[in-house]
């Protein structure tokens, strides 16, 4: 059985946005933590070196392989802020419209600066998006 090679560390997440260099993103990457702590309700744990995630829950597919994965994050990269919305975007098209200037992946959101979108939209999303994982998953508080 394969495993999820992006396992928990010990860094603490306010210590790794103290860390990102761009001013922008660093200011940015404060503001999701502080706004996905309160939407997720999970306290906030990095998932190898460069995901804040919040939350756990366990997957298993129908080929067998399993693991645990974030329930949802973010992270501050070079070229834009990432942000996991595990469930994917399924039945979200009103909130997207109403989020502002972002891309979207298969579970990630891309978001250039959180200038570009309403803060009120994405605590929604994220906030939905935690709901849904409990309804769907075995979750957990780490």
């Amino acid at each position: 059985m394969a495993e999820n090679k992006t396992q928990f560390t010990d860094v603490e997440p306010a210590d790794f946005v103290a860390s990102v260099e761009h001013p922008t993103r660093r200011a940015d990457a404060e503001t999701l933590l502080e706004l996905m702590e309160r939407a997720s309700g999970y306290k906030p744990k990095m998932w190898g070196p460069t995901i804040v995630g919040f939350g756990r829950y366990h997957y298993k597919y129908e080929t067998g392989r399993e693991g645990d994965s974030l329930i949802t994050g973010f992270s501050p990269r070079k070229a834009n802020l990432v942000v996991y919305i595990m469930p994917g975007y399924d039945d979200i098209a009103e909130q997207l419209a109403r989020l502002g200037k972002h891309k979207i992946g298969k579970s990630c959101l891309y978001i250039n600066k959180l200038t570009d979108v309403d803060l009120a939209v994405l605590e929604e999303i994220v906030v939905d998006a935690v709901d849904r994982m409990r309804e769907n998953y075995q979750t957990f508080d780490e």
